[in-house]
């Protein structure tokens, strides 16, 4: 099981090999089972909860391999043609338009799908011939077929414990692919990221994993997510900015973790159990 840490998703270019590594610091050997696959041109699945960093993980291991990265965010409303492209009217010329996929396709970019299985069924299908040893992307709007550029890479992440069936990735996807599961880190090594990724002192960092952690022993309390490393971590950056422990904890955690009335105010009971000192 590997850790995994922080934030965000962008789309389009990612890091290179002329900018400093991403932050992430390995557990497991989940970095040497990223490198391997990708050099025999294997595509990857992510596996793990929302939060504790598989984007990171991704932009670190492009970093490593001096490879563009394009992300992309998947969403109910994706479509084959935002992945592959569409013609658009420019200028009073219709012109066709790559979109990120086939963009990482043609220049040898590694494409990370961000949360896959929400985008639909009909749309990741296109998916197969390229995570397949054939690495080819058929356009059919232009009646070609391309083979992917050397340097091309296919990683796919998902959230299995939070997907409903109907939200699961298929088996068809999921056999052309080389899985690597993640989880959240053991404490002492989730205590250094938040103490580094939000610049506060060990003893702040170490309060607020407790606190996660003891979110993440509830049996269920109508949370639909536990805490994550990322909502630590922005707790963190809040304290940083000189806020009272408690108060970025109900706004970084509680509040966002939850809508529900009762369960809001039973974090809050939380908060006042696990950072008291902080009152």
């Amino acid at each position: 099981m590997a850790d995994e840490h922080t934030l965000a998703h962008q789309n389009g270019a990612g890091p290179t090999a002329g900018t400093g590594r991403p932050f992430y610091q390995a557990v497991g050997n989940e970095e040497a089972v990223f490198k391997a696959a990708y050099r025999q041109g294997l595509s990857l699945v992510l596996k793990g909860p929302t939060g504790c960093g598989k984007t990171r993980f991704v932009e670190a291991m492009a970093h490593d391999l001096g490879r563009p990265l394009i992300t992309v965010a998947c969403h109910d409303d994706l479509t084959t043609a935002d992945l592959v492209g569409r013609y658009l009217l420019r200028g009073g010329e219709t012109v066709w338009v790559d979109g990120p996929l086939t963009r990482a396709v043609r220049e040898g970019a590694i494409c990370y799908l961000d949360e896959v299985v929400e985008a639909r069924q009909d749309t990741t299908v296109v998916l197969h011939p390229l995570a397949d040893y054939r690495r080819q992307l058929p356009i059919e709007r232009l009646g070609e077929t391309l083979n992917a550029a050397p340097g091309f890479g296919l990683v796919v992440s998902y959230n299995p414990g939070y997907q409903s069936v109907l939200k699961d990735l298929k088996d068809s996807t999921r056999q052309r692919m080389v899985a690597i599961e993640f989880g959240f880190p053991a404490p002492e090594v989730e205590e250094g990221i938040v103490a580094h990724e939000a610049g506060v002192d060990a003893d702040t960092a170490a309060e607020l994993v407790r606190f996660g952690q003891a979110i993440r022993r509830l049996e269920s309390g109508g949370l639909r997510e536990v805490a994550s490393t990322r909502v630590l971590i922005a707790a963190g950056r809040l304290v940083a900015e000189g806020l009272p422990m408690y108060v970025a904890a109900e706004a970084a955690i509680a509040g966002t973790l939850t809508d529900d009335v009762a369960v809001n105010r039973s974090l809050k009971e939380m908060i006042g159990v696990y950072l008291t000192s902080h009152d």
